[in-house]
C-alpha cells in the first residue's frame, strides 16, 4: 500500500519509496529471525545510520540532514509496516536524540548528536521505575551533587533500547523536598561507575525490540552531563510527550492497516462450505467496519502531525489519538486473529505477531486512563 499524506512532495514520496525498497531487502527478511532471538543487530544501527535514515531531522553542522519532520513520520511508518519490533529506532531518532537539540548545551550537541545520526551511539530514556510509572512527580531515583559530580541512585524498568544503549537519559531527582519542580535529566553514558544493567525483560509481544533494567549505585555522574537546567526535567518530559503520543498513534494507524491488509488477502484465499469466507456477509461487515476506523483514523492523524508542524499545542487531541486508536488496534488485532481462525494463532503467520505487538500500545508512552485523564482535565471538568 503506497500512503501519502496532503503535505507530501515529490521529494518525500520518492523518499519513501527508497527507504521500502531498503526495508525490503535488508531488515524485512530477517525480521522474524530477529523477533525469535530478541535483538535487533548493532550492524543494523550503523547501516541506517549510513543510509541518513536515522535522526533526518537533525542540523547538517552535527551530520545531519537538516529535514522536516515529515521524514520521520516516513521512516517511523515504514518501519511499523514491517513490525512493531523496530520501534526502538524511532524511539531514538523522534523521541530521545530531539531532547539533546532542544535542551542540550553546544558542548553537548557535538560530543553526542554526530554519533547519534550515525548509529555509533544508540539512545534510551529512563523514566519509568519498580514503583513509579505514569506518576513522573513521584520519581525516586536521586541525583545528588558532589563536587564535580551527581551521585545518582535508584532504578529504572521497562527501558526500551536499555540492553544496547550507548547513552540514557535519566529521568532523576535533584531536589525531592521540591516534587515536580526538582526533576531533572542527566545524560548518563555506559562504563559509567555505578550504573549496570539487568536483565533483558521477557515481554508478551515486540520481542526483537531489547527491553532492560538499569540499576545505579552511587553512580557518578559529571555534572556536565545534566540536560538542560536542573530542577526543569518535568518540564522538558512534558514538552517532548506529544510528538511521542503522537508516534504511537502514527503506529496504530499503520498497524491496522496492515493487519487489514494481510487479512483481506487471507479471507479470499481461505475457503469454507464451498466458497471464499469473503463472501459471508460477517466477514465483509467486520472488514468494512476496520476500513472504516482506519481510515478515520487516519484523517485524524494527518490533521495532527500538521499541527504539530506548525508547533500548535495539541496535548488534549494527541491524547485523543492515542488512546483511542491505540485501543483499536489492540481491538482490530483480536478481531484479525479471529478471522484467519486456527490459522491465525500460528506463529508463521503475521496476525499472529501483530496480536502480541500492539496489545503495548494502549500502556505505554503513558497509559490511556492517563490519556483520558488528560482530556477531561483540558475539558475543565473540574475546579
Amino acid at each position: 500500500m503506497q500512503v501519502t499524506y496532503a503535505f507530501e512532495t515529490a521529494e518525500h514520496q520518492q523518499f519513501r519509496k527508497s527507504f521500502r525498497k531498503f526495508l525490503e531487502a535488508e531488515i524485512a527478511p530477517h525480521y522474524a529471525k530477529w523477533d525469535k532471538e530478541g535483538a535487533i543487530p548493532f550492524s543494523m544501527w550503523k547501516q541506517m545510520g549510513d543510509m541518513g535514515y536515522l535522526c533526518p531531522q537533525v542540523e547538517e553542522v552535527y551530520g545531519g540532514l537538516g529535514l522536516d519532520y515529515v521524514y520521520n513520520v516516513i521512516i517511523a511508518e515504514e518501519l511499523e509496516r514491517v513490525g512493531s519490533g523496530l520501534m526502538g529506532f524511532g524511539l531514538h531518532s523522534d523521541i530521545i536524540v530531539p531532547y539533546v537539540e532542544k535542551f542540550g548545551n553546544a558542548s553537548q550537541k557535538e560530543r553526542w548528536l554526530p554519533g547519534c545520526v550515525r548509529g555509533d551511539i544508540i539512545t534510551a530514556i529512563a523514566m519509568t521505575e519498580p514503583g513509579v510509572g505514569s506518576n513522573l512527580a513521584g520519581v525516586q531515583t536521586t541525583a545528588v551533587k558532589d563536587g564535580d559530580h551527581y551521585i545518582v541512585n535508584g532504578s529504572k524498568t521497562f527501558i526500551s533500547n536499555g540492553l544496547y544503549s550507548n547513552i540514557i537519559i535519566t529521568v532523576v531527582s535533584t531536589d525531592k523536598a521540591a516534587g515536580h519542580k526538582g526533576i531533572s535529566l542527566l545524560v548518563i553514558e555506559e562504563g559509567t561507575e555505578g550504573f549496570t544493567r539487568g536483565r533483558a525483560l521477557e515481554k508478551v509481544g515486540q520481542h526483537a525490540q531489547d527491553t532492560a533494567e538499569l540499576f545505579f549505585d552511587n553512580c557518578r555522574v559529571p555534572v556536565e552531563n545534566l540536560l538542560g537546567e536542573e530542577g526543569q526535567g518535568f518540564y522538558y518530559l512534558m514538552q517532548n510527550l506529544q510528538p511521542e503520543r503522537l508516534g504511537v498513534a502514527i503506529a496504530s494507524v499503520i498497524a491496522m492497516e496492515d493487519m487489514l491488509a494481510h487479512t483481506t488477502a487471507y479471507v479470499k484465499e481461505r475457503h469454507a462450505f464451498g466458497q471464499p469466507i469473503s463472501h459471508f456477509q460477517n466477514t465483509q461487515f467486520a472488514l468494512a467496519e476496520m476500513a472504516t476506523t482506519i481510515e478515520m483514523g487516519r484523517t485524524f492523524v494527518e490533521k495532527l502531525i500538521q499541527r504539530h508542524m506548525n508547533g500548535d499545542n495539541i496535548v488534549t487531541e494527541v491524547s485523543m489519538a492515542k488512546y483511542r486508536l491505540s485501543e483499536q488496534a489492540r481491538d482490530m488485532a483480536a478481531q484479525c486473529m479471529q478471522l484467519h481462525g486456527g490459522y491465525g494463532f500460528m506463529e508463521e503467520y503475521k496476525i499472529a505477531r501483530r496480536y502480541r505487538d500492539v496489545a503495548v500500545f494502549p500502556i505505554y508512552a503513558g497509559t490511556n486512563e492517563i490519556m483520558k485523564t488528560i482530556i477531561a482535565k483540558n475539558l475543565k471538568l473540574t475546579n
